[in-house]
């Protein structure tokens, strides 16, 4: 059996470059570390890492996935803490873009989408003395209380 340390990172096809490299790097924060010549974008949360999310450009005239196909359901991106989460579920709502919000027990979650219509969680972790040893019984989906 294979040891995975995490997932390393994530590509989305997307029809334009331009538009997709607005939602990720002006709105979620991501910071370009590479391009390559109108193909591919690749972004960085941190700097940490080379990249975190790549962004592969199909064309305009690329179809969209059914909605009950198999396939990606949705990319979660971590937020600091409690108080970011607040902030982007006021920048998403201020901008028309939010989805939806959940409890999950062992996250408190946001829900959007980019251009292209790729679900996007934006969520920080629960405390850990509110799940460990205990994340089957823990996980959820709950109204989220933003106050």
């Amino acid at each position: 059996m294979l040891q995975p340390l995490g997932v390393g990172h994530v590509v989305l096809k997307v029809r334009d470059l331009d538009r997709s490299l607005a939602f990720y790097r002006d709105l979620l924060g991501f910071r370009v570390s590479s391009e390559m010549s109108n193909v591919m974008i690749f972004l960085s949360a941190t700097g940490e890492s080379h990249h975190d999310l790549g962004l592969l450009r199909v064309g305009d005239s690329a179809p969209s996935p059914l909605p009950n196909s198999i396939g990606l359901y949705h990319v979660a991106i971590q937020l600091a803490d409690w108080d970011a989460v607040k902030r982007a579920h006021a920048l998403l709502s201020e901008r028309g873009l939010l989805r939806g919000s959940a409890d999950h027990g062992v996250t408190r979650s946001l829900y959007t989408a980019d251009p292209d219509g790729n679900e996007i969680e934006l969520y920080c972790d629960a405390p850990r003395s509110e799940w460990e040893g205990r994340v089957q019984e823990a996980m959820t989906v709950r109204p989220l209380d933003l106050d």
